[in-house]
């Protein structure tokens, strides 16, 4: 029998593996952000619940990979993921004061600012902590590493009370620092206090651990916010490192480029996407090559309620 090469598990192992059988060729030979920006379907929008804005599905989450690094108008690589996202209709960047060793903030606000696209994203970040003794000054804070004096969207960051209120994030809202305000959870031991803030504090968004791998939000979380009238951002769509290790080498079923699904990736969000209550999918690169694979899961239509339990039903046979 012959011997798989040792691969790393990783999203760019997956895909090389993947090429080797013949299948597909390299993400990185096949993928460009210039190709996926030409010749393509538009990125579809989902309305924001609250106030039926529309948000494009494909976003960018910034938790790794995002610590100060180098030059970021000319030579950093992250330069050309927001630039890709940009140019491909895309505007969601997703990020927190703890993110990127304390500095994703910065990087994205000076990146942002080079590039003169404050216009053109929206930009959502978090509260980390809730007290009304130094939440204005980790408001300030945020403003200024992001380089803005208005936030898109400002959530509270891994809810853990049942009992939490919102009422500081409003007066900012009312106070139009921020436009919108949500709250986080990717630990499904605060599901249940997640759920109470929702149902009682009904804030415009729910940014959750939410994975073709790990389901257990649509049980009531997912519920629970569209009953608030939330927009859903899942934040882990990729999980936790597993999913790509599921996968490794194997080639995609035919089946799944019937709604586009030509890499693991795209088949991953599109899953995601094939959900009515989420808004926006929130993965997280700092490789823009990844970022043009992560958009072009925005175009075309997503699988039907038939076809996703046929993903889950394929996925689940991986393992």
């Amino acid at each position: 029998m012959k011997q798989r090469p040792n691969i790393p598990v990783s999203r760019r192992g997956v895909l090389i593996a993947f090429a080797g059988l013949g299948a597909v060729s390299s993400l990185d030979a096949s993928i460009t952000p210039a190709k996926a920006q030409t010749a393509a379907a538009p990125l579809l929008t989902r309305c924001i619940p609250r106030s039926g804005e529309a948000l494009p599905v494909i976003g960018l989450g910034t938790a790794n990979g995002w610590d100060p690094g180098a030059d970021p108008v000319a030579s950093d690589p992250r330069s050309a993921v927001i630039r890709t996202l940009v140019a491909a209709g895309a505007t969601l960047i997703d990020t927190a004061p703890v993110y990127g060793h304390s500095e994703a903030e910065a990087v994205i606000g000076n990146i942002v600012a080079a590039a003169g696209l404050r216009r053109n994203v929206f930009l959502a970040t978090k509260l980390e902590e809730y007290d009304r003794r130094t939440g204005p000054a980790q408001l300030q804070a945020s403003l200024r590493r992001l380089r803005t004096d208005k936030i898109d969207l400002m959530q509270l960051h891994n809810v853990s009370d049942p009992h939490q209120d919102l009422a500081m994030l409003r007066d900012w809202k009312a106070q139009g620092v921020c436009r919108y305000i949500g709250i986080t959870t990717t630990n499904q031991g605060d599901f249940d206090a997640a759920e109470a803030v929702l149902r009682r504090e009904k804030p415009d968004f729910l940014e959750v651990d939410y994975s073709i791998e790990d389901r257990a939000v649509q049980k009531r979380l997912i519920p629970a916010a569209v009953e608030a009238g939330a927009a859903v951002l899942p934040a882990l769509p990729f999980g936790r490192g597993g999913i790509f290790r599921s996968v490794q080498q194997r080639p995609l079923p035919d089946w799944a480029s019937e709604f586009g699904a030509t890499t693991w990736a795209r088949f991953f969000i599109k899953y995601l996407l094939g959900d009515p209550a989420v808004t926006a999918v929130i993965p997280g690169t700092s490789n823009p090559v990844h970022m043009a694979d992560n958009l072009a899961a925005g175009r075309g239509r997503p699988p039907d309620a038939a076809e996703r339990r046929k993903m889950v039903e394929f996925f689940a046979s991986l393992g």
